[in-house]
């Protein structure tokens, strides 16, 4: 690096306190970024308290913090710092909530529909149920004339009883579910999800204890902030999120069955 492009760095601070702690350990600037799998600039970055280089504040609260973990230092103290803006909680709603009364209201219309099928089939079994005895009354009323020789031998039709048709009313098991994705927070941590088609499903601080799962296809891909706090599901399984992290946030793809894939840049 040039002397003309050096980072300027506080002389005090989160980042000189970060700078001089790397010092102590007889540690470089490239030797962390190895340890933390950050980029230089990062580093550089977070010695000179340029947030704004860094992106949004939990971002740069997740990268504090690892750094702060590698050098020793308490890491509540390094993450509070006065100079990052607090992050706002955003109210998220899940896409995935029915309300009971459209569930109800859309069992009641399948449930209509079957009744319906049904109903279209029995009426024309029944109509020719209800004119076979009329012709077979017609047939045995019918006189056999007598042989007019011993040798004439007299045929008699006989008719084969017609199957009745049925038809149940029970309704017809519904298709399981498809394979989903699932998000489970055991820690807070920032997101951005953006479905298949481009448009943003949530941005903003999901708090610990929160769980989000989306339906197979309808994601497009994902960034998790302080990804080591979220456990990602698919189909049951957690799935290992180190082939798609870097610096504690982890970017990927969702294919249409829901599984992860690396990101499109």
């Amino acid at each position: 690096m040039t002397q003309g492009n050096e980072p300027r760095f506080p002389e005090s601070g989160v980042g000189a306190r970060l700078r001089e702690a790397r010092e102590a350990k007889g540690l470089d600037i490239a030797e962390v970024g190895q340890k933390l799998r950050m980029p230089v600039r990062v580093i550089e970055s977070l010695e000179a308290e340029n947030w704004s280089r860094l992106g949004a504040p939990i971002f740069v609260r997740g990268q504090l913090r690892s750094y702060a973990r590698l050098l020793g230092l308490p890491v509540e103290e390094v993450v509070q710092t006065p100079e990052l803006a607090p992050v706002a909680v955003a109210e998220l709603k899940p896409r995935t909530y029915i309300p009971p009364m459209q569930r109800f209201a859309e069992q009641a219309a399948r449930r209509a529909v079957y009744i319906v099928l049904t109903v279209a089939i029995l009426v024309p079994v029944w109509v020719a149920t209800r004119q076979q005895p009329t012709q077979d009354a017609v047939a045995e009323t019918t006189p056999l004339e007598e042989p007019a020789s011993t040798g004439e031998r007299t045929a008699v039709a006989t008719q084969r009883p017609r199957a009745a048709m049925r038809a149940s009313l029970t309704p017809l098991p519904s298709r399981p579910a498809a394979a989903a994705l699932a998000l489970r927070f055991e820690g807070d941590s920032w997101v951005e999800i953006v479905d298949s088609s481009g448009e943003t499903l949530e941005s903003g601080l999901v708090e610990a204890g929160e769980i989000r799962s989306y339906d197979a296809g309808e994601l497009g891909r994902v960034k998790l902030g302080n990804a080591g706090a979220v456990r990602v599901l698919h189909e049951g399984k957690v799935q290992d999120l180190a082939p798609y992290q870097r610096a504690n946030v982890a970017r990927f793809t969702v294919s249409s069955d829901g599984s992860l894939a690396p990101p499109v840049d």
